[in-house]
């Protein structure tokens, strides 16, 4: 029935699982728990006991593939018609997660389900801040606004979907550096017709990086959602960052933004690794980087 899939990289992955474990359980249904390690640094003493555990396979990769590669590995070993995608640092908010989903698998629809991202409301600490105040505003989605847009809405830390729709899309292993390889796989979705249906079933997103890790993190994804817009006009479609680009460039004034950021910069960085850092700032960081980028 059920085949849930987790990639790893440097964290511990185990807790997860054995919530996993005992709610397949608790709903007495087939199903397996498939976790492959990245060739992490951290944690493996913890993640290799996941092989000892009921109806759980645990592989240590000896060296890094990345994030599409990881994946469709972990579909290609996938035993069961309906395949659950998690990432390593997300953990059920209830304790019928599983049930949630299994009512949709019943349904035997051809559909991608999304269950959504929670954060928790503790502050964390002030040098984790951006990461935290970016989940809460624009990854945890209220149910009611991701039906809005239920593309542009889904991420695949938390998705169900059927191994033969998963097997006729599949994640782009040309990405091969951090970032958008999850928005390429949901255009793809789009451009199949493929529908998403949006449910009540949400994970928390747990491992909040430091502010100045996500900055560096951003960088990269902007290079590779570069290197995507000029192999693939596709992810003009829906990508916010390439719209107002290609507006800024129409307007002639994207050199100038570009100027404008490189003067800015440092000054940008210290606000958003700040105590107070704004997500207004954060857009016009990326715009701004985006811009650079291009002008290369």
């Amino acid at each position: 029935m059920l085949s849930i899939l987790i990639p790893i990289y440097n964290y511990n992955a185990y807790p997860l699982v054995l919530e996993l474990l005992k709610q397949c359980t608790n709903c007495g249904i087939n199903f397996e728990i498939l976790v492959i390690d990245d060739a992490s640094t951290q944690h493996q003493s913890e993640n290799n006991a996941i092989q000892f555990l009921t109806n759980c396979s645990f592989i240590e990769l000896s060296e890094n593939i990345g994030r599409s590669k990881i994946r469709n590995l972990l579909a290609s070993k996938a035993n069961y018609d309906w395949m659950l995608y998690l990432d390593c640092d997300t953990f059920p908010e209830n304790s019928d997660f599983i049930s949630n989903y299994i009512k949709q698998i019943n349904l035997s629809a051809e559909k991608v389900f999304f269950g959504g991202i929670v954060y928790t409301k503790e502050k964390p600490a002030n040098d984790k801040l951006l990461r935290w105040i970016f989940g809460q505003k624009r990854e945890a989605i209220p149910l009611f606004e991701r039906k809005k847009s239920p593309y542009r809405s889904t991420f695949v830390s938390n998705i169900l979907i059927k191994k033969t729709v998963f097997d006729a899309i599949l994640f782009d292993e040309k990405i091969t550096n951090y970032g958008y390889e999850d928005f390429a796989f949901i255009q793809n979705i789009k451009l199949e017709n493929i529908d998403i249906e949006h449910i009540e079933n949400s994970v928390f997103h747990l491992n909040l990086e430091t502010s100045s890790l996500f900055l560096s993190k951003t960088k990269t994804a902007l290079e590779t959602l570069l290197i995507i817009s000029k192999t693939n006009s596709k992810t003009e479609i829906d990508s916010k960052i390439i719209k107002t680009h290609k507006m800024l460039y129409d307007l002639k004034i994207n050199l100038l933004i570009s100027k404008l950021f490189q003067k800015l910069q440092s000054r940008l960085e210290r606000h958003l690794t700040s105590k107070k850092p704004s997500l207004l700032a954060f857009d016009c960081y990326k715009i701004g980087y985006f811009c650079y980028l291009n002008s290369k």
